[in-house]
């Protein structure tokens, strides 16, 4: 994060000239703007800006390679020439280009998340949170988002087909555009393009946050709901929310995941093996694989089971106990099996 006190952050009000080039434009200099409109003037209209430099707000925002323009504006992204935040100047096409901890080459994005990101977040957030929060938001989104948009940028590793990179580059107007519609349309459709992707990086960004946020939420219901978990093989959660990340990532022993379903269902699922994989640390009893409602009861003898799908990974039961029950009872089975096979 930041060393110093970013441009435009130190509490005052007055009016920001931000300023990227003009011409073609790829992910990194429109996550840039992005994450200045969401640090700087959130409330402002994302689009209009792009398209008329300013929305009545404090940011102005400018796309150019004029030098004479460059060197008026506050904050200069992905042009200029020039890396030295302490002036709003946030370059790295030249030699000596700023680089992360781990040699990799910063793009425009990701030297503004650096001093700008933490805002960003908070106001997306818009509910007060902690430091420590926004400073986990900020780090899983470093990684998962803006360390491969550097990479990409960089050339040091690309994109896959259909990430956002592709998005934004596919908002751009074809490369024929002036010879059949003449400069001033291409013109305009170019400033049209850089507002789409705008707004569709924005609403990615804005759904990253909210998942993270969501997920480090979801992390802590997690482990407390394991500690006070009386056999730590049956994780019980009063709230569907995701387990696996936090089971995988903490090395629990969890076979089984009990969780509402909706209002008159509990569901067991079983934990892969290997995080996203579709086999089972323990498979669910082989009799019940396919059966419904009463058939399924009579077999498992859980009076209120519901269903037991036939690849054996997921069951569901009326009731919190039921389910619980069911979970216990396969895993009894299994032991039987196994203890079975061992004397065989």
């Amino acid at each position: 994060m930041s060393e110093h006190t970013p441009i435009g952050l130190d509490n005052s009000k007055g009016p920001i000239k931000a300023l990227t080039h003009s011409g073609n434009f790829h992910v990194d200099e429109t996550l840039g703007y992005v994450i200045l409109h969401y640090a700087l003037e959130p409330e402002g209209d994302l689009k209009a800006r792009v398209l008329n430099g300013k929305s009545g707000d404090r940011l102005e925002f400018v796309r150019t390679r004029t030098p004479d323009i460059i060197k008026t504006a506050d904050i200069v992204f992905d042009v200029g020439g020039v890396f030295d935040p302490a002036t709003g100047r946030y370059d790295h096409h030249m030699k000596d280009k700023p680089l992360r901890e781990d040699g990799t080459p910063y793009s425009a994005a990701g030297l503004l998340w650096k001093d700008y990101g933490a805002a960003a977040i908070r106001a997306i957030l818009k509910e007060p949170v902690e430091d420590a929060t926004v400073a986990a938001i900020w780090k899983s989104l470093d990684k998962s988002l803006v360390l491969p948009i550097d990479q990409d940028d960089n050339g040091v590793v690309k994109m896959g087909k259909l990430s956002l990179a592709d998005i934004v580059s596919a908002c751009g107007p074809a490369w024929d555009t002036a010879e059949l519609y003449g400069q001033k349309e291409a013109k305009s459709r170019e400033a049209q393009g850089f507002a789409n992707a705008a707004f569709a990086v924005a609403s990615h960004l804005v759904n990253m946050v909210d998942r993270v946020r969501a997920s480090l939420k979801a992390a802590s219901r997690v482990m407390a709901a394991y500690n006070a978990a009386e056999d730590k093989r049956i994780l019980v959660m009063d709230t569907g929310m995701p387990t696996e990340k936090v089971i995988f990532e903490n090395d629990l022993p969890v076979v089984y995941v009990v969780s509402p379903a909706g209002p008159d269902q509990w569901n067991v699922k079983a934990i892969p093996p290997v995080r996203g994989d579709f086999g089972q640390r323990v498979s669910l009893p082989e009799a019940w694989g396919g059966l419904e409602r009463q058939k399924l009861a009579d077999v498992s003898g859980v009076p209120d089971a519901v269903f037991a799908h036939p690849a054996r990974f997921i069951c569901g039961a009326g009731s919190r106990a039921g389910a619980v029950k069911m979970a216990q009872l396969a895993l009894e089975i299994d032991a039987a099996t196994k203890a079975a096979s061992t004397k065989d």
